[in-house]
């Protein structure tokens, strides 16, 4: 906006000053030209009472000499013969210049006359003689005198006009600022907005369109924080209203006795209540669930996978499927707090138990590279039929029971350490789900590729 504004301006202006110098420059020229021939006619002039008294020779060179006054051989005098007088010849003074045509075309008319000759030009002025006849005065105008001046004028619009050009410029430069920065502070505090700064404000100044489009954008802002704390306060209260019915299951939870099972009903119920908990004053704070592990934050991915496997081991041998651990022999830092990987693997497992018929195999296999870990599991069940649409918030991949959320809840944790998550077959012939937790070593554009080809040959080498 700001130089479409300039070069308007500039294109105005240019117009403008071409409109005006030129036809300007045009008359200086004219009054130049006519300044010069007008002094050439008060020259010719000054001969006209001398030719009317006399047409001495000796008589007609002074009367030259002192009208010229320094401005020697520009001035020539041509008097014809006088018919009455016998043996009388023509008298030529000075230097002609004009053809003889252009003089007998002067004595003819008997009116001035501008003829153009080699170096300038010249007035040739019919004077009447006592003897009847027509006396010429030459008076030679160089060409630098007709243009005298007129580079100068020139020179001087050419000054003025690049002066209105630059002023102009630099106004409608002025302008075009005060016009975009309220646009830019707009287009800033909208980014700022869509990144999820709440907080983001626009003056409400500069022109009146885009004053109203502050107050709009102010005014939006602030509906966006008022919806968006009405719905944190809607899931704090829906959560709150968990709290009943999960304290029925705890007292119920705690009259089952002693037990295995008895102690995974009081852990699960317990587990749950934290969840509540985590849920509420994550909506009361207005934090994310999720948030990137500082320096030094984490937990152990494989002592972590074992407490949650021992926990499912108990349902998974109920239903009598045969399960798979593979590398979690040894310590995995991830940085990953533990209660996100807890959600992460009970969402994961989760799903394999609610989707998968009683009795399907499955796996937990975990590969520890230089710059990720990979987290396999995989089942031997029937298999995702849209696992793109399966990673999508609230689309269940076309599982009757399923909310969709499981599955983001894996991607945004794996997606705050830079990682991704990708769903495929696997060699067991039903779904495999591919955790990938970035550790921070290399950008994730560079690493990306290189841990999917080592998981790759990893999982060939062992299948």
């Amino acid at each position: 906006m700001r130089w479409a504004l300039v070069k308007v301006c500039l294109a105005v202006t240019v117009m403008v000053v071409v409109a005006f110098a030129v036809p300007l420059g045009m008359v200086i020229k004219e009054m130049a030209r006519d300044r010069a021939f007008s002094n050439a006619e008060r020259q010719a002039s000054a001969i006209g009472p001398t030719l009317s008294i006399t047409t001495d020779r000796d008589a007609l060179e002074r009367a030259v000499a002192s009208t010229q006054s320094g401005a020697e051989d520009r001035m020539a005098v041509h008097v014809p013969a006088d018919p009455a007088v016998a043996g009388s010849a023509p008298v030529e003074i000075g230097r002609q210049r004009a053809a003889d045509k252009d003089l007998q075309a002067t004595r003819k008319i008997i009116k001035a006359s501008i003829s153009d000759v080699s170096g300038g030009s010249t007035l040739l002025q019919p004077t009447a003689l006592s003897s009847g006849q027509i006396a010429i005065v030459e008076v030679f105008v160089p060409e630098a005198e007709v243009t005298n001046g007129v580079t100068t004028a020139w020179l001087v619009l050419a000054g003025v006009g690049i002066g209105l050009i630059i002023g102009s410029v630099a106004v409608a430069d002025r302008l075009g600022v005060r016009m975009v920065r309220p646009a830019q502070r707009l287009a800033g505090a909208a980014q700022d907005l869509g990144e999820g700064k709440l907080g983001a404000r626009v003056p409400e100044e500069g022109p009146t369109e885009l004053r109203s489009a502050a107050v709009a954008f102010n005014s939006m802002a602030d509906q966006v924080v008022q919806l968006l704390a009405n719905e944190r306060e809607l899931a704090a209260d829906l959560s709150h209203r968990l709290r009943t019915p999960l304290t029925v299951l705890r007292l119920n939870a705690a009259s089952l006795g002693d037990g295995p099972a008895a102690d995974q009903t009081r852990a699960a119920v317990e587990q749950l209540e934290r969840e509540v908990d985590t849920i509420i004053r994550t909506a009361r704070e207005a934090k994310p669930k999720t948030q990137p592990a500082g320096p030094g934050a984490g937990c152990d991915a494989c002592e972590v996978i074992l407490d949650r496997m021992e926990f499912w081991s108990a349902l998974a041998e109920d239903e009598g499927r045969e399960v798979r651990l593979a590398g979690v022999d040894r310590p995995v830092r991830i940085p990953v707090a533990r209660p996100d990987l807890v959600a992460v693997l009970d969402a994961l497992l989760g799903n394999v138990f609610r989707h998968t018929p009683e009795g399907t195999a499955f796996s937990v296999d975990v590969h520890n590279g230089e710059d990720a870990v990979i987290v396999l599991v995989s089942d031997a069940g029937p298999g995702i039929a849209d696992p793109r649409a399966a990673l999508e918030r609230g689309n269940s991949g076309g599982r009757p029971g399923s909310t969709g959320l499981g599955l983001d809840i894996v991607r945004r944790v794996a997606e705050s350490t830079g990682g991704d998550v990708r769903i495929g077959h696997s060699v067991l012939g039903g779904t495999e789900v591919r955790l990938w937790i970035g550790l921070g070593v290399t950008p994730p554009g560079r690493r990306g590729h290189r841990v999917r080809g080592r998981g790759r040959a990893r999982r060939g080498a062992e299948a």
